[in-house]
């Protein structure tokens, strides 16, 4: 009797006694494991799955935890740079010697199922995502509350700011987007303040130069 049975994305032919190596699964040397996923049972009275037969199974004992024959991945482009790239690789196996071929009671054996060990990597990252919050949503959380903080804009008309000396339309647009509409507003700047805008404004010194400050504590008491 043999089974053709399904694990890592392969498909395999096995009768008790067989020894393969598969895609590597989350179990220890000696340990027993059970493949659930049986396509197909032959012998006297074959049985086809739909996909998979029910109440099939195969059972196997890991011998060892191998790595495949090394594999060479080699590039090279010849146009502009001809740049070389070589890998190597060895893939790591599960090494299984088959036990038993069960066509019915799988699903009550009570033997472990045979799980990859990628899926249970998957499954451990899945779930310490799920614990841990995110920091996006964190600050994204936290984004309202601080653009709520005291507005900058005090005066919804605003003043004409092209009246400051060097102002033309260009910078005062730049100033409404930095949230200054009013005189009354640079008036009211201090020294970090104007350290702040210059930087702001990639004007470094001009504020001072041009006596910002000053002119607008004349125009907001006019």
């Amino acid at each position: 009797m043999f089974a053709v049975m399904k694990t890592g994305g392969k498909q395999y032919k096995v009768q008790s006694g067989d020894v393969l190596r598969v895609e590597k699964l989350a179990a220890d040397a000696g340990e027993k494991v059970q493949f659930n996923d049986i396509l197909m049972l032959g012998g006297e009275t074959p049985v086809i799955g739909t996909p998979f037969v029910a109440g099939a199974a195969v059972q196997a004992e890991v011998v060892d935890q191998i790595k495949g024959d090394k594999v060479i991945h080699f590039v090279k482009r010849r146009r502009k740079h001809g740049s070389k790239r070589t890998k190597g690789h060895r893939q790591q196996l599960t090494l299984l010697r088959v036990t038993e071929i069960l066509e019915k009671g799988g699903d009550k054996s009570g033997v472990k199922a045979a799980v990859g060990a990628g899926s249970v990597a998957a499954v451990a990252v899945g779930a310490a995502e799920a614990k841990a919050p995110s920091k996006k949503t964190e600050k994204k959380d936290a984004a309202p509350a601080k653009t709520a903080d005291a507005p900058k804009v005090t005066n919804t008309a605003g003043d004409d700011l092209k009246v400051l000396s060097g102002v033309g339309p260009a910078l005062e647009k730049k100033l409404h987007e930095a949230g200054v509409t009013t005189f009354a507003q640079i008036a009211a700047w201090t020294d970090a303040d104007i350290a702040d805008m210059d930087e702001k404004l990639s004007f470094k010194g001009r504020i001072e130069r041009e006596g910002w400050v000053e002119q607008a504590k004349e125009l907001a008491k006019g």
